[in-house]
């Protein structure tokens, strides 16, 4: 698990295999810069800031598309100026390198100002 994330594509995760460790979590991470492990290193989250509903719901409408082309499915709790996005794979219930390839192309998209 290494290289660049956003230049890499998802891979259908069936189960059977075991989550990634805080370690290697923390390790992927620093290519999803604003992103945190959240619920003991199970999940990653993100929050970002928009300036209205509208531009909140067209950030969302992009990371939608983007989940349906890479196939891997986050969390999206979203409302007037922002939205947090949580992602984790469920079949393993922890962190799949998947995660880590969306968050990080999740974060190149247009309009990814982040809470900090």
């Amino acid at each position: 698990m290494s290289g660049n994330l956003a230049q890499k594509t998802c891979t259908p995760c069936q189960g059977g295999v075991a989550p990634l460790t805080a370690a290697q979590a923390k390790a992927l991470l620093t290519q999803a810069p604003g992103w945190k492990l959240v619920d003991d290193a199970r999940k990653i989250e993100c929050d970002f800031r928009h300036a209205d509903f509208a531009e909140a719901l067209d950030f969302v409408n992009q990371i939608g598309a983007l989940a349906e082309a890479e196939g891997h499915h986050p969390d999206i709790k979203f409302g007037w100026g922002y939205a947090t996005i949580t992602l984790y794979t469920h079949k393993i219930r922890g962190l799949h390198e998947n995660d880590f390839i969306v968050a990080a192309k999740i974060s190149r998209l247009p309009g990814t100002a982040k809470s900090r």
